[in-house]
């Protein structure tokens, strides 16, 4: 048998096997806008999972110029950075593990970096005070 004889049905000519194919293909899609007869048509959307996995790249950079307490803010970078690579290469659990590491890091260091500035105003405050109270009691006011 050739390729001919097994792709047309008894009875037609080579020239409407294209005429054909395309009547098949109708016939198992629909035709637009109706539903052929005991053939019920459904369609099944899977929606995947929030695959926005937060990096806190910003928040780390941030952290590692102007909250830099004990590298804290360094780690964090180097995390957050670690984070957006798993991000890109499709490991969304490895992301997601890199992203809690570098937010702790974050909070940490934002921590902790408030409250050795507010004890250096602190300091610098009671420093000034205490200057200001001694020359005042070398002039003998």
């Amino acid at each position: 048998m050739n390729h001919m004889s097994q792709s047309l049905r008894p009875g037609t000519n080579p020239g409407s096997y294209e005429v054909l194919r395309e009547e098949h293909e109708v016939a198992v899609l629909g035709a637009p806008g109706s539903l052929a007869p005991g053939a019920a048509t459904t369609t099944v959307v899977t929606i995947q999972p929030e695959t926005a996995v937060p990096d806190h790249v910003v928040w780390s950079l941030f952290s590692a110029l102007f909250m830099n307490f004990c590298c804290l803010g360094l780690a964090a970078f180097a995390y957050s950075v670690k984070a957006r690579d798993r991000k890109m290469v499709g490991d969304i659990l490895g992301a997601r593990t890199y992203a809690s590491t570098a937010k702790c890091l974050n909070i940490w260091a934002l921590c902790l970096g408030l409250l050795l500035n507010a004890g250096l105003i602190a300091l610098l405050v009671f420093a000034g005070m205490a200057i200001y109270a001694a020359v005042q009691n070398g002039r003998g006011y």
